[in-house]
């Protein structure tokens, strides 16, 4: 969810009553608000990058409810260092997505070196077989795309589908990422669940959910006009809890990959459905 890590905003978001973490909520489909905050680090780069070091954070939080609709708002801060220069990199979005109205409402902004380099900001409306798509920002533009899942459909997908068994699953989905002109299409693999080991990077940081069961899952985004050959945009590999909270993050995005660790896990206050 703001280039290329916005995309981490598909996959994550709330917990089982019986680990004293807050419970579900009625008609959320299993999601709890929550902020997460993950340690960036450089896991390798190839030459052609021009990458010699790269860290840095991302903060994720999650907010809402089915009935008024949900809210993301991300954070992704790093700092590149090559041969020449360093660089530090701030991309932040939110996000409204409102499951009742198929309206999907998106901001985001990205600073190099603490100067704005780049805003983009509209919405989209689900219209019978296809989304429409009313960018405000830099400049007022109106298009028709395919019609496609927003990020928390999507998450609340790989969650039901994981809890089916199902293993392999393809989906259309819309951010609003880049310039919020495009859709992209997406293949999901779900493993079975695991129990946290004793190397697990970051198992602690999930405090309560420690014990729980993870689905291990990896997405791979490809332009949407892609062919069966084509190779993905990027890939993300991660550790999902039933209650969409993500933890052990890999981005793969072909030239360089991050990995991410889960270091601050805090449920925020819930929201309950207004009565007409």
């Amino acid at each position: 969810m703001i280039s290329r890590s916005s995309l981490l905003a598909c996959t994550i978001g709330a917990c089982l009553a019986s680990s004293g973490v807050p419970a579900l909520s009625q008609g959320i489909a299993g999601l709890v608000p929550h902020r997460a905050v993950y340690n960036l680090e450089l896991k390798d780069a190839s030459e052609r990058s021009g990458i010699n070091n790269m860290f840095g954070r991302m903060v994720y939080e999650f907010t809402g409810s089915a009935c008024e609709g949900y809210r993301v708002s991300f954070r992704f801060v790093t700092q590149v260092e090559t041969a020449s220069e360093k660089k530090v990199t701030d991309q932040q979005s939110t996000t409204f997505e409102d499951p009742k109205t198929g309206r999907f409402e998106f901001e985001s902004k990205t600073f190099n070196d603490d100067r704005l380099d780049k805003e983009v900001a509209g919405l989209a409306e689900r219209r019978n077989d296809k989304l429409a798509v009313d960018i405000t920002m830099p400049a007022e533009k109106k298009i028709d795309l395919t019609a496609a899942r927003f990020p928390t459909q999507h998450t609340i997908d790989v969650i039901e589908r994981a809890k089916r068994g199902d293993h392999f699953f393809e989906a259309r989905i819309y951010d609003g990422s880049e310039d919020g002109d495009k859709t992209l299409f997406t293949s999901t693999i779900v493993g079975s669940p695991v129990s946290a080991g004793a190397d697990d990077p970051d198992a602690s940081g999930a405090g309560k959910l420690k014990a729980e069961k993870t689905w291990p899952v990896t997405i791979a985004y490809f332009d949407d006009n892609k062919d069966g050959d084509s190779q993905p945009n990027y890939r993300m590999s991660f550790k999902l809890y039933e209650n969409g909270v993500s933890r052990d993050l890999t981005m793969d995005y072909g030239d360089f990959v991050l990995k991410g660790n889960l270091v601050k896990l805090d449920f925020l206050p819930e929201e309950t459905c207004k009565s007409n």
